[in-house]
């Protein structure tokens, strides 16, 4: 994990997220501590739990973007979930501790990548070699490996690709105009190992099978070899991600994707209130295994060992990070165990006017400089009046009002509907030398006139 300070990582949330201060500052001091932990003594930092958080607020107020942009910002594994996916252990469904063997897999890519870009130069070395052969029609196996030569970078020699020295005067005319880029487009044929997918076992996919039972059917399956004409740009690509897969060392991979997610991994689960029964917490009717959804979570979020392909996951140090908008329901309304595991508790507040304005133009990725940025490729220049945005603003916070709050969502409906027109005409406009838009006040309104005087339109397109 990147040691960052609390204050650099609202710092960097708010360079994204517009508002929400409490909750910001609830994540970074939850991240922080998750480092802090990590300085002690080992003894006693088996004994400090991580402080889970609990996010109430309406839709579309910020709550999964703070969750994602942290997660980015630590460099950890991160996955969002809806509760209201999950179904009681004995029901039809996902169980909860499939989250785990999600987040796991996420951390084995990620450690992958990292230990990919370290031998990164030596698998496209070797790459380089099996596609000089290929090109020279050498006979070199099904596999489209040959035997170790002298040439052979890291091959017999064990040597690295810089200390070896080509003595095929051949091969060095075409490796040199391989790296010219004279062969990108001319088709090869190479191999392509697939390996087959565990089929639907009865009616269960992969996901929902016992992990121990989908390792066995996995290993029990053979790989698929087939031959494929492809150019020798993606010939290249193939070549060095088969080298890489050579080079690296599967168990040291998993090993630290383990620990990685153990110590750094973050569960969002969001849409938490559509498994909670409002009152008495009790469920009935078709909806019976939700409330069981809470129980099945208990375990997991409290810390217990979950069992997958790869090894036991304990979840003891897994930060969760909960949300929901408690319209019907009230976080009270959990049960009294998990709500103990979510002692952090913050409220989210609605969007109003002026933060629509902020958000249209302050995040580094705002809405306004997306358009822009789409339409600059047709060589057009875009620029918005302050007042434009103003109107776009309070257009957005009306529709808000009058219909569905979705927060800052309908500031998304609000640009397409602007630039519907201009993106269609975009490529004519260009052509004709009309590369200049000005976005006004009375553009804005015109754009958006009809949709919003149609109350019973509004209802189905804003």
């Amino acid at each position: 994990m990147k040691p960052l300070t609390p204050r650099e990582i609202v710092a960097q949330l708010d360079r994204h997220i517009i508002g929400q201060a409490p909750a910001k500052r609830a994540v970074a001091v939850a991240v922080r501590n998750r480092w802090r932990r990590q300085q002690l003594d080992r003894e006693l930092a088996r004994e400090v739990a991580p402080k889970n958080i609990i996010m109430v607020g309406p839709t579309g107020v910020g709550k999964t973007e703070i969750a994602r942009r942290l997660s980015s910002l630590v460099n950890a594994p991160f996955i969002k979930v809806e509760a209201s996916k999950y179904t009681e252990v004995g029901y039809h469904g996902r169980d909860v501790e499939s989250m785990i063997r999600d987040l796991l897999e996420l951390a084995v890519a990620m450690i992958r990548a990292q230990h990919a870009d370290t031998v990164r130069e030596q698998a496209e070395a070797c790459a380089e070699e099996r596609l000089v052969s290929l090109l020279l029609g050498e006979a070199i196996g099904s596999d489209d490996s040959r035997a170790a030569t002298p040439a052979d970078p890291g091959g017999a020699t064990g040597e690295p690709a810089a200390a070896v020295v080509e003595t095929n005067p051949v091969r060095q005319r075409m490796r040199q105009k391989l790296r010219e880029g004279l062969f990108e487009d001319r088709e090869i044929e190479i191999s392509i190992r697939h390996k087959q997918a565990i089929p639907i076992i009865g009616g269960a996919g992969p996901d929902q099978l016992d992990p121990g039972f989908a390792s066995m059917i996995e290993g029990i399956l053979p790989e698929r070899t087939s031959r494929r004409r492809v150019t020798v740009a993606r010939a290249r690509a193939i070549l060095i991600d088969q080298e890489t897969d050579k080079l690296l060392d599967t168990d040291k991979i998993i090993e630290q994707a383990i620990e990685r997610t153990e110590q750094s991994g973050i569960v969002f689960l969001d849409e938490l209130d559509k498994v909670v029964a409002p009152g008495d917490g009790r469920a009935g009717g078709a909806d019976v295994s939700r409330q069981g959804v809470q129980r099945d979570l208990l375990p997991i979020v409290e810390g217990s060992a979950v069992t997958t392909r790869h090894g036991v996951v304990h979840t003891d140090q897994i930060l969760f990070i909960a949300a929901g908008a408690f319209h019907n329901a009230s976080v009270s309304d959990l049960m009294p165990e998990l709500q103990g595991r979510f002692p952090i508790r913050v409220e989210l507040n609605a969007l109003t006017r002026d933060d629509f304005r902020r958000i249209l133009t302050e995040p580094d990725a705002a809405l306004t400089k997306q358009a822009a940025a789409l339409l600059a490729v047709e060589g057009i220049e875009v620029t918005f009046e302050p007042e434009a945005i103003e109107v776009m603003a309070e257009l957005a916070a009306e529709a808000n009002a009058g219909m569905e709050n979705i927060g800052a969502r309908r500031l998304v409906t609000v640009i397409e509907c602007v630039f519907e027109q201009i993106s269609f005409d975009a490529p004519d406009l260009a052509a004709a030398g009309d590369t200049r838009i000005t976005i006004t006040p009375a553009f804005v309104r015109e754009r958006l006139a009809a949709i919003m005087s149609d109350q019973d339109l509004r209802r189905f397109v804003l």
